[in-house]
């Protein structure tokens, strides 16, 4: 009898499993990558971070301050060193501008900056603030199920809309089925060449999620160049007005 009651019991739990295994089994890639956006920003979020650059003969260090809604309004402030404090950028929707508080100067960013190494490092301008969005200016494809360091990964390939103000011709990326953190991104120029890695490390709780504490970039030709950010923390959801992302806020945030 107990026989019987086990084998009911573990029956009901496969069958009660099995629509969710079946539902992320059958995601499609534009629901994975929705998925990994939306616990990497939340509504909104805001935080600090380190990031240390890396380079064959020197390394350097920096300290900042992050602020973001949705995808149309972010804003960056650097907090040392003590050359760099109080530099800042914004995005505002489609615009984007740098604050240069040692020239008391606002520079208004075009499009083609965004694919320039950001504060030397081997980010971009567009990783920082990210005017383009990986939901909606790219096509998206599901090529394999691939193991990442331990996690089981959707491997997912990223093509951008001929009208898309993107600076890549194509982006892969590993996302962890368990939790739907980015672990890996490969990003390629327009000729299919590989320029840049992305790993995401060290997994620890932000806020209720678990995400990778450190980002590393590292470029394919510059052997020995790395860039490491490192989230010191990271709150999400927290009331965020659309009037605080101004120049003047840009300005005055510490």
């Amino acid at each position: 009898m107990k026989r019987i009651l086990s084998m009911l019991l573990g029956l009901s739990c496969v069958l009660l499993s099995g629509p969710t295994l079946r539902a992320q089994a059958e995601l499609s890639a534009l629901q994975i990558i929705q998925k990994a956006d939306d616990l990497a920003k939340g509504k909104t979020s805001q935080g600090e971070m380190k990031m240390t650059i890396v380079r064959p003969t020197w390394t350097r260090e920096m300290t900042m301050k992050s602020w973001s809604k949705g995808d149309e309004y972010s804003l960056i402030v650097v907090t040392g060193p003590a050359r760099d404090k109080g530099s800042a950028f914004l995005k505002r929707k489609k615009e984007m501008w740098n604050w240069q508080p040692t020239i008391d100067r606002v520079i208004k960013m075009p499009p083609s900056m965004m694919s320039q190494s950001w504060m030397g490092s081997d980010f971009t301008n567009d990783d920082l603030v990210k005017q383009s969005s990986i939901v909606t200016d790219y096509d998206h494809e599901l090529l394999a199920d691939e193991e990442l360091e331990g996690y089981d990964c959707y491997q997912v390939e990223l093509i951008p809309h001929e009208d898309a103000a993107v600076v890549w011709g194509k982006v892969i990326i590993w996302i962890s089925k368990q939790g739907f953190m980015q672990l890996k991104t490969e990003f390629y120029d327009e000729d299919n060449y590989l320029v840049n890695t992305l790993l995401g490390k060290n997994v620890r709780e932000f806020d209720g999620r678990l995400l990778p504490a450190a980002l590393e970039v590292i470029p394919a030709d510059d052997e020995g160049n790395k860039t490491i950010v490192e989230q010191v923390s990271l709150q999400f959801d927290r009331p965020l007005k659309e009037a605080f992302f101004s120049i003047q806020s840009m300005k005055r945030a510490r």
